[in-house]
């Protein structure tokens, strides 16, 4: 009796699993248990989704998202990589494009790992690498996209049909010895109203950052030059988002979204400089302070109109605006020591404010349609206008100084077009699309040097991928792209930085669009207890954006831009999850690649191997305390003109929650190994006259506290349940599902 008993409760449950899959995948974000008979029967969402063309990481359902920043985050997302100095890599290149919630936003993509590592990762439910952008995607990004998909769920549509009213909602603070913060977090439904709101507030106090450096200047004017430095920076950064959505009838609806980041650095610093040999003799030396401030806003909105096409919404046309308003102010100043002067070197106090204020007016429409049973259609239209300008008074001992000043403008317009076919056949999916944008620039000069110009091209920018699934669980996929890089304000100003009397940096107006090419093989396999994901790709780029660095005629150490080199690169990435027993996951994400740098015009070329591991463990301890340790280790990387060193650090978390998962407390810290806890990175670069030594000691050791408290008057918030098992269980996605779909992405263009 027992046994039939048994039998018939785990036919039941295998009956609700089946129909939970059938008819709510809608709802896939929930994780939920039952107790029937003894027999426990439970779903749980995987931590990572894989196709053709993108990865996805579940943020939202992360045990350590609860304690951390996206930047750390980050760390742990397939085919990304974060070193000791917080740069981000996609692909093993700097140049890809930020996105948030399908939509490219300005300010991160300007400033990604400033932005990220002030960002609690509560805020966002999933991180998507987009490392084939179709079609659909703006050309620009050499190493793809990454999409950062915000924490705004609405409520799900229960049995029935009808929408369900009510609220959910988080509440966070977090303090340590580095940072402190906050952020609140509410979305819900109220009828065909839906709704979700944000916002957070930082303050990062990293400590004190020394800096070493030696340039030796080669030739007949050998001279050698040591900088020894401190400095200390304050962070504050805040974020408010804002998501509105309407549903007009049954097949049209209209979105609103509105949002504001602000991002200020001040920093503050001491240096002594030290001067020998050649035409400084032996005894010469100064020292300075500097203080600089920046603050960077950004304004976000936009406006969505869906309108579905036919009764089974297989085909819809979308009508957006977006509109960005970004102006930036920074601020330094420079005070010398008096007593000490050289003839040719210009050791005046010194004060520059640059202004700069950018806006982003953008209009799209995108028509989807299926052909055939096989066939589905994508199209569009995209016509983008930035206006720029940047005004930067130069003022010595307090006098403006308009040789030194500068003041321009600059007009940017793209109108772009683009098809593409998704197709599938049998086991085999494939995309293939072409996308064409024309650009018009136009640069004038009111202040400074430089001379007006305009500029107009276009660009053809082909991409195909082709996936063959092996089986529901495994699924490999050929990609390929082309991707283009316009030169941003930064590189293209022509404003020569001054603060530093020995060395000059300015942009480069003269320079073209970086284009590269880039193949991929991807190879991605599922079981209840594994994911298992590679991914083999080349990219090479003739015409590569570099900067370098040369001694001018006055003895001063210029760095500027130029398209002067020839980059290959090699990369092979690995994604491994391991579900060793129910309560123990092991985690690996690392990548090595190959790089091979040129340039016949500068005369110079570099190469090496590069590799950056993440390995970790995920433990649930007695009492259900959560437990997860990271070691990061990275090795040297190479540039065109020298090397940065590699670097090794351990994070780990604390976390349990009370109340039925209503309340968290975490603890989370975070050292350098070796060199008392703090990160050594060292670089060197050399040119035909000279090379340079950097020594650099960036604090590391932190301890922080989370409290979050999660709220809520809707069912789902009920259904909620957790096992001993993380709630980010890996498994392989149904047959229909986006594994063995090239084209399941939501993000546009």
């Amino acid at each position: 009796m027992k046994t039939t008993i048994l039998t018939l409760a785990m036919t039941a449950m295998a009956t609700i699993v089946m129909a939970q899959e059938t008819n709510t995948k809608a709802n896939d974000s929930i994780t939920w248990s039952k107790d029937l008979d003894g027999v426990t029967v439970t779903r749980m969402r995987r931590l990572v989704k894989a196709d053709a063309d993108k990865l996805s990481y579940d943020v939202k359902n992360d045990e350590d998202a609860k304690a951390s920043t996206v930047l750390d985050m980050l760390r742990k997302v397939p085919m990304v990589s974060v070193d000791g100095e917080d740069n981000i890599t996609v692909n093993g290149s700097s140049s890809f494009k930020v996105y948030v919630d399908g939509k490219p936003n300005m300010m991160m993509s300007s400033a990604p790992s400033q932005v990220f590592k002030s960002m609690p990762a509560s805020m966002v439910k999933s991180i998507e690498v987009v490392t084939n952008p179709g079609a659909k995607y703006d050309a620009e990004g050499g190493a793809g996209v990454l999409n950062i998909v915000m924490n705004k769920e609405m409520m799900t549509m229960m049995g029935g049909g009808e929408s369900l009213n009510g609220y959910n909602g988080t509440l966070r603070v977090q303090a340590g010895n580095r940072q402190l913060g906050g952020s609140a977090f509410v979305s819900g439904q109220q009828g065909k109203l839906s709704y979700s709101t944000n916002i957070t507030y930082s303050k990062q106090t990293p400590g004190t950052t020394t800096t070493t450096m030696e340039r030796t200047q080669l030739g007949a004017l050998s001279s050698t030059m040591l900088s020894e430095s401190e400095s200390k920076m304050k962070i504050p950064f805040t974020m408010g988002n804002l998501t509105l959505g309407y549903e007009l009838d049954a097949k049209s609806s209209i979105g609103l979204t509105a949002g504001i980041t602000s991002f200020n650095m001040n920093s503050d610093g001491l240096t002594k400089t030290t001067f020998g040999g050649g035409m400084y003799g032996t005894d010469f030396s100064y020292g300075n302070t500097n203080d600089t401030k920046m603050r960077r806003t950004s304004f976000n909105g936009s406006l969505d109109y869906q309108r579905f096409l036919n009764d089974a919404r297989t085909s819809s046309i979308t009508l957006t605006y977006q509109l960005t308003y970004a102006p930036t102010k920074s601020e330094m100043e420079s005070g010398f020591d008096q007593s000490t002067t050289f003839p040719g070197m210009d050791l005046t106090d010194r004060y520059s404010e640059n202004k700069e204020r950018t806006t982003d007016h953008i209009f799209q429409v995108d028509y989807t349609t299926p052909l055939s049973t096989a066939h589905t259609l994508n199209a569009g239209l995209k016509y983008s206008f930035r206006r720029a300008t940047s005004d930067a008074d130069y003022y010595l001992q307090g006098v403006y100084s308009d040789q030194m000043s500068s003041e321009y403008k600059y007009n940017n317009s793209i109108l772009a077009g683009y098809a593409e076919l998704v197709s599938r056949f049998g086991n085999f999916s494939s995309k293939a699309g072409l996308r064409y944008e024309q650009t018009w620039q136009d640069v004038s000069y009111q202040l400074g040097k430089g001379n007006d110009f305009s500029t107009r091209y276009g660009n053809l920018v082909p991409s195909a991928s082709l996936s063959y699934s092996l089986n529901p669980a495994t699924n490999i996929a050929l990609t390929y792209n082309m991707r283009i890089s316009r030169p941003g304000i930064t590189y293209l100003n022509p404003y020569v930085d001054r603060s530093n009397p020995t060395m000059l940096s300015y942009g480069n107006p003269d320079l073209d669009t970086e284009k590269s090419h880039n193949i991929g093989l991807a190879f991605n396999s599922f079981s209840a207890k594994m994911m298992f994901s590679v991914n083999l790709r080349h990219s090479f780029t003739d015409n590569a954006i570099e900067s370098y660095s040369f001694y001018d005629s006055n003895n001063l150490l210029n760095t500027t831009y130029d398209n002067t080199a020839k980059n290959h690169m090699t990369s092979l990435n690995a994604y491994v999850n391991w579900l060793v027993h129910k309560n123990t996951r092991l985690f690996l994400n690392g990548a090595v690649d190959y790089s091979d740098m040129r340039s016949k015009a500068l005369d110079l070329q570099n190469h090496g191997w590069h590799a950056n591991v993440m390995a970790g463990l995920q433990q649930t301890l007695p009492w259900d305390i959560k437990l997860s340790a990271y070691l990061i280790t990275s090795t040297k990387s190479y540039n065109l003109q020298g090397w940065s060193s590699g670097f090794n650090m351990l994070t780990g978390t604390l976390s349990k929650s009370f109340f039925d998962d209503k309340l968290t407390i975490s603890v989370m810290g975070m050292t350098g190994l070796g060199n008392g806890g703090a990160l050594a990175i060292n670089s060197y670069s050399e040119g035909k006259d000279f090379t340079n030594k950097m020594d650099i000691k960036v604090p590391m050791q932190s301890v922080s506290v989370s409290v979050s408290y999660t709220f809520g008057n809707t069912k789902k918030q009920f259904m909620q349940r957790r096992s001993r098992v993380e709630s980010d269980y890996i498994e392989h996605q149904s047959s229909g599902e986006a594994i063995n779909s090239v084209g399941s992405g939501n993000v546009g263009n």
